[in-house]
């Protein structure tokens, strides 16, 4: 997401940073730019204005023109006013409420609604320990009904039986009656989707609504749909007292122009994104993150964030330990750790917090791609025991037969090897205290981390 602006955003603002001071001419240039930059990833153009306005008048002021670095100061006062757009901080849910806390959840056909009841559903169990129950009022697609059953499921979260034949409001307060009985924290109410917006659906969303009384009210949006996801979330805001937005299909919009728009057109809050099609590809929409990825600062608190959640802590301290005792690095080793990537969202989404990303060319990225993990993990897993513990007895029949047991080529399994044995002499130096040194490295080069 945001890959597009970012390029253009970083490439103008690096260019800044290398004049010795600003002028109105260097000035008005990068701001024509950042205006262009903004309209190709179609933001809409009221926010636009706005926002390059407001970049302006802060740039005249002394604080940038009288700074050492103004080319710096200046990626500040754009990055304010990102944060600014798009919300200030993140808004959480309001659960604090007499259970069960019942979310009503709206959308067009198609946004993705369905998949994020689930995906919600998961988050709120996993991350907020909350027991939750999820129904479905879309009477008019059977098949969404049976979706959100196999759906809850996968998840842990209790089903809400509904039928076609029934309606929605019977449905609304029976699923609160049960959820209340059965002493669910949270009560997820998904609604019928429409292909666009007509008066009747406006008019049976808005009886469901007065009905269940939610505590929040979401409007699930496909990013994907740029300035019509800004324009549908207006329409409903104006239908329903909206509490908040989720993005969906981010991963898949290079631009970004709803998630930078919906919240000065709509007034309310973005609250998640939708990052992929699994039901734990969901995050909590943090403003100033998103702010630093865009400029190129990467979003390091949520990568440790992603880290702690998600990381098998038995495997990483037997790995800590065979480190600590200098044992070999071996290819098990090797596996486990591009697992462990997969577990936090796949390499795509690593890169996209790690600081510097946009400055890394294109070809090196995509030899950094998710594809090549798994075809890695493929040929890793076409070897022997003996192979993954004794790399060095691999040669030509051993490459030859590896190479078609993981469908690839010979060349293949030769850069794994030569990528490996770069990996295994900087694990050796780890294990003679090279990890502390590149701690201290790191933490030197992290604002905002204790030395």
């Amino acid at each position: 997401m945001f890959d597009n602006l970012s390029q253009r955003l970083q490439a103008t603002l690096k260019r800044l940073r290398g004049e010795g001071r600003l002028t109105e001419e260097n000035m008005r240039e990068a701001l024509r730019e950042v205006r262009m930059a903004l309209l190709e990833a179609d933001v809409a153009l009221p926010v636009v204005k706005d926002f390059v306005e407001h970049v302006r008048v802060k740039a005249a002021g002394q604080e940038v023109l009288t700074s050492l670095t103004p080319g710096q100061a200046l990626v500040k006062v754009v990055n304010d006013e990102l944060v600014a757009v798009m919300g200030a901080a993140n808004e959480r849910l309001n659960l604090a409420v007499r259970p069960p806390a019942v979310i009503l959840v709206a959308g067009l056909q198609g946004s993705g609604k369905t998949t994020t009841v689930a995906k919600l559903a998961r988050f709120l169990h996993e991350r907020e320990k909350k027991s939750v129950m999820v129904a479905s009022a879309d009477v008019y697609r059977p098949a969404a009904i049976d979706q959100l059953q196999k759906l809850a499921a996968s998840i842990d979260a209790e089903f809400f039986p509904s039928r076609p034949d029934q309606k929605p409001v019977d449905i609304a307060h029976q699923a609160v009656e049960e959820a209340r009985k059965r002493l669910k924290d949270v009560l997820i109410f998904d609604t019928a989707g429409r292909l666009h917006i007509d008066e009747t659906m406006m008019q049976e969303i808005r009886a469901v609504h007065a009905a269940i009384q939610p505590v929040e009210t979401l409007f699930v949006v496909d990013s994907m749909t740029g300035q019509d996801a800004v324009n549908s979330a207006k329409a409903f805001n104006e239908a329903l007292p909206l509490t908040g937005v989720i993005l969906t299909k981010t991963d898949g919009d290079a631009r970004g122009g709803a998630a930078l728009s919906i919240r000065q057109v709509t007034g309310k809050p973005i609250k998640f994104l939708g990052v992929g099609e699994k039901t734990d590809a969901l995050e909590a929409f943090h403003p100033e993150r998103v702010a630093a990825r865009i400029l190129g600062m990467g979003d390091v608190l949520g990568l440790v964030e992603e880290a702690t959640r998600t990381a098998d802590k038995e495997k990483a301290q037997e790995f800590a330990q065979k480190l600590a005792k200098g044992k070999g690095f071996d290819l098990e080793d090797f596996r486990d750790q591009m697992a462990q990537m997969e577990k936090m969202g796949g390499v795509a989404n690593l890169m996209g917090k790690l600081p510097g990303m946009g400055e890394v060319p294109e070809a090196a990225k995509a030899q950094l791609g998710d594809k090549q993990v798994k075809q890695l993990v493929a040929i890793i897993n076409s070897m022997t025991p003996q192979e993954r513990r004794f790399p060095d007895i691999i040669r030509g029949s051993r490459k030859r037969r590896i190479a078609a047991g993981s469908g690839t080529q010979v060349q293949d399994v030769n850069r794994l090897l030569k990528q490996f044995d770069q990996m295994q002499k900087m694990m050796k130096r780890m294990g003679k205290g090279g990890l502390q040194r590149m701690l201290r490295d790191v933490k030197g080069r992290l604002p905002g981390l204790p030395g």
